[in-house]
């Protein structure tokens, strides 16, 4: 089969959250069994070009109409560590990729609904004619709009779209310019309850909803998130869209890339360890406690990897950090988020514990330092207000990091509570809350501390069938696989 896969970000290249690393992890999964794969983003002048083997420009004059005119960009072509990738630059005076950053701009719905118009141009003027396209997020969701109201009738009627929301918050809702520019044009057609009319704001259309409307099949990255989004707030307006599209809605757990994220042959580490031998972890306990000056002595180390930003639960992550040095563990954290005050609020909490040698708090992210605290960590908190799949957890649960996590989203899928899940006693894997309080998060994690000080041969049972989990690429690769084929014969 032949898929191309249209995204704002991939990994490393181009990351902001997990998306980049589902498109990367998803698409080399795809190739390893054997089909091709090429993937479409845009050509940021941020993104890490030293990732980036072979670049080189292959198309030197792509004209893209837009607004009745055109723009004309260039597409270059490179492996981001062995995945084939384009990427599409255009030459205008709005400087749509070249500003120091991938998102954050008052235009961004049409930034990127210029990438979509760029996309479509590039694969019917390449000749490219892939089984499916399939699109991620928001900033992809006027392609299957475009394929269906005009490529289809330009040699391109044979496609099939799946299109992945990866966050429901975030939807592109913008006002009719894009029409305009994108050659749609006819606003009294889309601003339609049926096409791309946001459900709330009557002059407004909404990106994601044009993407649910005309795509093949929709899913998100969960079984539990895709029913949240349909019958909670999760779906942030769109519930009534899903309602009507639910014939081609699902959910598919994201899966991770254990050719990165694995203690038995990470580069990160100084100590390699599996679940047969899980000793080599506390000399990476070790390590992470003399690099970020902890003193060494019998406690657990609590950590947070990840955004700081409301979804993540910031007051929750917070309190977790009294909590767990009131009861006798230390904390070590290391996030940062695109709200300023969140990030100063943090970096005041980061000087009032400097001194205190049980806590660290990193503001920023290092990715090396990241594989170093799953390695070294006892149990990694995720007590998000809502996540739509998370890969925190998957990632502590493959570093022997017990997850103590909130009842939302992935987490439901993926973590199953120690004292209290029906699940088998080898599949129960880490500790859950349900309330996005105080005493939630203390409920689960004064368990974990306590079976860590008060029955460690328990804790490391736990520790084994957190490390016995399989959520690898290889299962959700098949879901998607099955999705790519049913689309394909209809």
């Amino acid at each position: 089969m032949y898929i191309v896969m249209v995204s704002a970000e991939l990994a490393p290249v181009a990351k902001v959250g997990g998306l980049a690393d589902v498109v990367f992890g998803l698409s080399r999964e795809l190739e390893v069994r054997g089909h091709a794969v090429e993937i479409i983003l845009p050509k940021y002048d941020c993104m890490w070009h030293d990732e980036i083997w072979g670049l080189h420009k292959i198309w030197e004059n792509l004209w893209v109409p837009w607004y009745g005119s055109g723009i004309s960009c260039s597409v270059w072509f490179g492996f981001v560590h062995g995945r084939k990738c384009f990427f599409i630059e255009p030459h205008s005076q709005d400087n749509f990729f070249h500003r120091g950053s991938f998102y954050g701009f008052h235009d961004d719905p049409l930034r990127f609904a210029f990438f979509c118009k760029a996309t479509m141009e590039f694969i019917l003027k390449s000749n490219k004619r892939p089984d499916i396209i399939h699109c991620h997020d928001w900033q992809t969701g006027l392609v299957p709009v475009l394929l269906y109201e005009i490529y289809a009738r330009l040699g391109m009627d044979r496609q099939r779209v799946v299109y992945t929301i990866h966050n429901f918050k975030h939807q592109g809702v913008t006002g009719e310019a894009v029409l305009w520019a994108t050659g749609l044009c006819r606003p009294e057609y889309y601003f339609h309850h049926d096409r791309l009319l946001d459900n709330f704001n009557h002059t407004a259309i909404n990106l994601m909803k044009g993407g649910i409307v005309y795509s093949n099949y929709v899913n998100t990255v969960s079984p539990h998130h895709s029913w949240e989004a349909r019958f909670s707030d999760q779906g942030y307006g769109l519930e009534q869209t899903l309602a009507i599209h639910h014939y081609k809605f699902g959910g598919i757990l994201n899966g991770v890339d254990y050719d990165v994220w694995n203690p038995e042959i990470d580069r990160f580490i100084p100590s390699h360890y599996n679940v047969w031998n899980v000793e080599g972890k506390y000399g990476n306990k070790d390590a992470l406690r003399d690099r970020l000056w902890l003193r060494k002595e019998y406690k657990p180390i609590v950590a947070y990897v990840g955004r700081l930003d409301a979804q993540k639960g910031v007051h929750l992550i917070q309190h977790a950090m009294f909590y767990a040095l009131e009861r006798g563990a230390q904390f070590v954290l290391l996030g940062a988020g695109g709200d300023r005050g969140i990030n100063n609020h943090f970096w005041h909490l980061k000087h009032y514990l400097n001194d205190n040698s049980d806590c660290h708090m990193e503001i920023g992210f290092n990715e090396q330092l990241a594989h170093l605290i799953y390695a070294g960590a006892d149990i990694c908190v995720v007590p998000s207000l809502f996540e739509p799949c998370g890969l925190a957890q998957m990632i502590a649960m493959r570093y022997g990091s017990v997850p103590v996590v909130r009842a939302v989203g992935g987490l439901v899928d993926t973590v199953f509570d120690r004292d209290h899940s029906d699940r088998p006693l080898e599949e129960r894997n880490g500790y859950v809350f349900h309330d996005a309080d105080f005493r939630g998060i203390e409920s689960a994690l004064s368990r974990a501390i306590g079976l860590w000080f008060d029955y460690p041969k328990e804790f490391r049972r736990l520790i084994s069938n957190a490390m016995s989990a399989d959520y690898s690429w290889g299962q959700s690769g098949g879901h998607y696989l099955a999705i790519y084929e049913a689309t394909r014969c209809r």
